[in-house]
């Protein structure tokens, strides 16, 4: 049985939320905060064309940075008031060509840290109701204290 999660912030969904809308990437790719939970996250955002490589698949560089924010936004869930997070490291596996009408993408919090927290990812292409894991990822996020030039 797993651990629940204890965020250390009692009002941490509405600091990932507010966080995650000044994100302009995500918000350029159409990718929206779907669920915020103690260390897990879930994004979805649909199938664009202007987002595809050139056999029609959404691009890996897409999947990975939408991997990476919601790694990043479930690791944040667990932090502090006072810190910020940032990725120190990623590894994604791109499983299967992400062809599907619309995406979700689940951040989750393996081992949580003061100052360093890992987690998983895992991307889903859905067609109408079935659903194929396309892509996972494994991150190392770290917590940022009194930085003037990277606040949440």
């Amino acid at each position: 049985m797993t651990k629940a999660m204890v965020p250390a912030d009692p009002n941490y969904r509405d600091r990932v939320t507010a966080g995650f809308a000044r994100q302009q990437a995500m918000q350029t790719l159409h990718i929206e905060l779907v669920r915020v939970e103690p260390g897990e996250v879930e994004l979805a955002f649909p199938y664009d064309p202007l987002l595809t490589q050139q056999h029609g698949f959404i691009h890996g560089g897409i999947l990975s940075t939408a991997l990476d924010s919601a790694c990043g936004y479930a690791a944040f869930s667990l932090m502090s008031v006072d810190a910020s997070v940032l990725t120190v490291e990623f590894k994604v596996n791109l499983l299967a060509p992400a062809r599907g009408d619309r995406f979700q993408v689940i951040g989750r919090v393996v081992k949580p840290g003061r100052t360093i927290t890992v987690c998983q990812g895992e991307a889903f292409a859905y067609v109408d109701t079935q659903s194929k894991l396309i892509a996972t990822m494994t991150a190392t996020l770290m917590a940022v204290f009194d930085r003037k030039d990277v606040q949440e």
